[in-house]
């Protein structure tokens, strides 16, 4: 067998239910050791299988429940990168966290590996430099994404759905014209950009702004990779520049984008006063400046992340007049900030990003 199952065959012991189950994929030897006693410092958490390869990891996934995968991108084969949809293809939905030396803030396999798919990045610290720190930010992540659904869903029982009445109703989609479109997202949230923004039609004739969760080194790369995937040029805000039609507008990893307007069209302007959700760049000032600056004709969408951030903005901004869409369950890495919209009674439509982009463009079309 290419990938090696824990020793203990754990994943079949009688406390599964309270357990998480890691896969650790990395070419070294001692690495995958020194991993997995880091990882099992902690009761919760399990490793069920390793792998010298990607090539193997996917081969043993076929065997092995999985809720979260540990992957290295440098390895003999075709290494984690370029295997890394076929991973989380053949995991049934297991969590991806990229640990590499690839994955340094700012780096192109970073913001590649989270576009592909992967819920988070961890670089991965040189020979003999492993613990400590390292250990709590390692610990912290696989809590976070342990937190987000990487549980073992085969062995907890489901909850019945909701009655209607508990669930908020979507509102009326007033489907009129818009002057900007604004994307909030955060964990999950690179690929589920790829994913709308491809679907949007070639002209959507305003400024698009997104805000994702990443620290600012990671921006240009960031910029880089959302013109490739919109078809339309993309830039990290600047302040006081105005917000072309057609082209992508980030947010800075230090500043929040809020959008103005002014008698010549709208102007991006750069903030960093705190916000409640304390994310910075926030969702939250940009959807709330757009409601000012355009009422109801402001459109925002909310993608996958952990928490609430947009949500306070969406109030804003719907109560301005402007609609505001959310990623469903289903296609989200993290049913948080797009389910708190949903259950605010502020989501005007539900769907996968491709959804609502077609969504978008009938509102385009319609013009």
């Amino acid at each position: 067998m290419a990938g090696v199952l824990a020793s203990e065959n754990r994943q079949n012991s009688p406390d599964n239910a309270k357990t998480v189950r890691v896969m650790v994929v990395d070419d070294s030897t001692v690495a995958r050791a020194v991993l997995t006693r880091m990882i099992e410092t902690e009761p919760r958490f399990r490793v069920v299988a390793e792998a010298p390869t990607a090539e193997a990891a996917i081969e043993t996934l076929g065997q092995v429940d999985t809720d979260i995968v540990l992957l290295d991108l440098e390895m003999p084969g075709e290494g984690g990168l370029k295997k890394l949809p076929e991973i989380i293809e053949v995991s049934r939905g297991a969590q991806v966290l990229v640990c590499s030396s690839l994955a340094e803030e700012g780096a192109e396999a970073t913001v590649s590996a989270l576009a592909m798919g992967a819920s988070d990045t961890l670089p991965k610290p040189g020979t003999g430099r492993f613990g400590g720190t390292f250990t709590e930010v390692l610990l912290g992540k696989l809590r976070a994404l342990a937190k987000s659904g990487a549980v073992p869903k085969s062995t907890i029982p489901v909850p019945p759905a909701p009655p209607p009445s508990q669930l908020a109703a979507l509102r009326d989609d007033n489907g009129g014209e818009f002057d900007v479109l604004m994307v909030g997202s955060s964990t999950g949230g690179i690929h589920a950009l790829a994913a709308f923004l491809d679907a949007l039609p070639a002209k959507v004739g305003v400024p698009i702004c997104v805000t994702q969760h990443l620290p600012g080194a990671f921006m240009p790369v960031f910029a880089r990779q959302l013109s490739q995937f919109g078809r339309r040029p993309a830039h990290v805000a600047e302040d006081g520049h105005p917000l072309l039609a057609d082209r992508i507008y980030v947010a800075p990893g230090e500043q929040h984008l809020e959008i103005k307007a002014t008698k010549h069209g709208l102007m991006a302007a750069l903030t960093e006063g705190k916000v409640p959700t304390n994310c910075l760049p926030s969702v939250d000032p940009m959807f709330a400046s757009a409601a000012e600056a355009c009422g109801e004709r402001a459109l925002a969408i909310v993608l996958t992340g952990m928490g609430r951030d947009g949500t306070a903005g969406a109030q804003r901004l719907v109560a301005c007049g402007g609609s505001v869409m959310a990623q469903d369950e289903a296609s989200s890495a993290v049913w948080g900030m797009p389910r708190s919209i949903f259950e605010a009674g502020l989501a005007c439509r539900l769907g996968s990003p491709g959804d609502l982009a077609r969504w978008v463009g009938k509102r385009v079309d319609s013009v």
